[in-house]
């Protein structure tokens, strides 16, 4: 399994307020984007897995309107979000 919860702990300290802060939209949209490389790399490999290209649509399609939403409420967090994560050029 990619995703165990030591990794997920990981990623909500680095990202949340606290290790168990999974309700933050930062600590949501820094797992959704570990989620969305880790599709992206299975993809890469199994171009015809169709199934698995739709849940990454699906969940780019969540991490976006979770960025809209950080964005809308407070412009600061969302910029170095997408700074941290490298999610804009």
């Amino acid at each position: 399994m990619y995703l165990t919860p030591e990794k997920k702990k990981e990623i909500f300290a680095k990202y949340g307020k606290s290790e168990n802060d999974s309700g933050s939209p930062e600590s949501q949209v820094a797992l959704l984007t570990f989620r969305i490389n880790h599709l992206n790399e299975h993809l890469k490999q199994h171009k015809h897995d169709y199934r698995t290209q739709r849940a990454l649509l699906k969940l780019v399609g969540k991490r976006k309107r979770l960025l809209t939403y950080l964005k809308n409420n407070d412009v600061e967090r969302y910029r170095t979000l997408i700074k941290e994560l490298n999610l804009r050029k």
